[in-house]
């Protein structure tokens, strides 16, 4: 009997043992791959069944040369490597792992704010070069009081929210998709961008990376800041327009900046913030724990199961209008995903 092939386009783990052991069937071909060009992916997925994706680029191109696959799931919250539209009108549904690091991204978006706010970086760098003067650190303020803006208020930035209340930090959010009753029953603090930008002390991004906001927090928001803002971004690179920021911290608009993404990753050798004293960065971090990387692993071969095996859409679901063209079951895989967390 002929086996599906599942390809694991790209991955930067040690292994692959999480995902062997949940695809370990009579009926499944686990392909690794190291992908990074369309081209790599066509050569290796043209006939594949399933697809699970990190970085390599899942484009149009690519997708439309697909033969056989029902599935892509995608390592992570984000699909913007995954042209989602492309996939629909294929019929391949296309998941993601919307809840593995929710606690981690939110812890780490605190400890970025956390460490700006009592300059824990610079600090530490200034003893380290022989400098004991507090007075190098200034100015450091209160964090009672202050307001943290969230650019999206899913499940992350809820989180972060709940987080920061105990420490007095008020909390205020932007999010179009959010209906203002909703926002008024639960008793959020939703407001226009423009407002965010204006009151907020501290910026912090969570927005997912979409052709609609890529650049969102550009020129004209730097400028409506307050000169103490920091602004913090552990969702993706490209929802900043790196050049404004730069420009605003050069010109001393706004405090500073703490940094989790970047535009292009790794960050280039040559790259300004690197040499700039008022951004700290992490390099793609916020979502790791070693309880997170396996059960994001897990969830996303699941993805391939509920498809190829339980012939159910699967359970973390993006493009929903994919129900119109591919006919699956609904899921039923509450019970198998409990047991991965």
């Amino acid at each position: 009997m002929k086996k599906w092939k599942v390809v694991v386009t790209d991955w930067e783990y040690a292994d692959l043992r999480f995902e062997e052991t949940i695809l370990k069937h009579d009926l499944i071909e686990l392909i690794p791959a190291q992908c990074r060009t369309e081209e790599d992916v066509i050569n290796v997925c043209r006939d594949a069944d399933a697809i699970i994706n990190q970085y390599a680029p899942l484009s149009r191109k690519v997708i439309e040369t697909l033969e056989n696959c029902k599935v892509i799931t995608r390592y992570g919250v984000g699909v913007d490597t995954v042209d989602t539209e492309a996939a629909t009108e294929k019929g391949i549904c296309v998941a993601n792992v919307p809840d593995y690091c929710v606690d981690e991204v939110s812890d780490h978006a605190l400890a970025l704010l956390l460490a700006w706010a009592r300059k824990v970086a610079l600090a530490n760098q200034h003893v380290k070069n022989g400098i004991w003067d507090f007075k190098k650190t200034q100015p450091i303020y209160r964090l009672r009081g202050q307001v943290l803006g969230l650019v999206g208020f899913g499940k992350i930035p809820q989180a972060l929210a709940a987080k920061v209340k105990p420490l007095g930090i008020q909390v205020i959010a932007y999010d179009p998709y959010i209906p203002e009753e909703v926002a008024k029953n639960k008793g959020w603090n939703i407001v226009p961008l423009e407002e965010l930008c204006q009151q907020a002390d501290f910026v912090s991004v969570h927005a997912p990376l979409t052709p609609s906001t890529k650049g969102l927090i550009g020129k004209n928001q730097f400028s409506l800041m307050k000169k103490n803002a920091i602004v913090i971004n552990t969702s993706r690179g490209s929802l900043i327009d790196e050049g404004a920021l730069i420009e605003a911290l050069n010109k001393e608009k706004i405090m500073g900046a703490a940094l989790d993404v970047a535009e292009i990753e790794p960050i280039r050798p040559d790259h300004p913030f690197l040499s700039m004293e008022n951004v700290i960065l992490t390099p793609h971090v916020a979502w790791y724990s070693e309880e997170s990387s396996a059960e994001l692993r897990s969830k996303a071969a699941m993805g391939v199961i509920d498809v190829l095996l339980h012939r159910e859409y699967p359970k973390y679901l993006v493009n929903k209008q994919v129900k119109g063209v591919a006919t699956l079951a609904e899921s039923q895989s509450e019970s198998r995903y409990a047991a991965l967390v």
